[in-house]
């Protein structure tokens, strides 16, 4: 992320957590984070890794597209290439393009995510329990589990599901895997 992305992020976690009248100690027990990570996050001193932002957007109830969509500035109705924010943990070989990012008054995203070989992202919980997602891989081969049954996509293949607990998402090959992602709210 950008350095002004990072501080709007930075302020919005502060703000989200003063709406709720939570401490950051009440926050870790929420999110399952130190309050020392959540400090420095709150301060832009780290930005969120996946798993870290999975972990806030869980506890505050929102996806992390919706999260991301609410640092961004108000998006215009045509997103050209360059326009669509891009959000990257290198450490996790995860690349996340918000190709139509949330919008009020609209239930759905489209999301393109990148997988470099050998990525491999646990998310605990959902952020929304009931988030309707499809996924249609464009390249390369992902292995997602869903509610610890483990399914195999290979381009061109989509599954459609309701997410409801913990996911696995894994690029099982030595070439990265590119996939496009639709999350509709319930």
């Amino acid at each position: 992320m950008g350095h002004d992305l990072d501080a709007r992020l930075a302020d919005r976690l502060a703000e989200l957590r003063q709406q709720r009248g939570w401490s950051l100690d009440e926050l870790s027990g929420h999110s399952g984070l130190s309050r020392s990570t959540l400090s420095r996050l709150e301060r832009a001193e780290i930005s969120p890794t996946t798993t870290v932002l999975s972990q806030l957007c869980a506890a505050y109830g929102r996806t992390a597209s919706q999260l991301l969509a609410e640092v961004e500035d108000e998006p215009p109705q045509v997103l050209t290439p360059d326009q669509q924010p891009v959000w990257r943990d290198d450490d996790a070989g995860f690349i996340r393009r918000s190709v139509s990012p949330p919008q009020p008054g609209l239930r759905g995203e489209l999301v393109e995510c990148t997988l470099q070989p050998g990525a491999d992202i646990v998310y605990a919980v959902t952020p929304v329990p009931g988030l309707e997602q499809h996924i249609w891989v464009l390249d390369g081969a992902l292995e997602l589990t869903i509610d610890g049954r483990t399914h195999v996509l290979d381009a061109g293949d989509c599954l459609r599901f309701r997410l409801w607990g913990p996911s696995r998402f894994r690029c099982p090959t030595g070439d990265p895997v590119r996939y496009a992602l639709v999350v509709v709210l319930p």
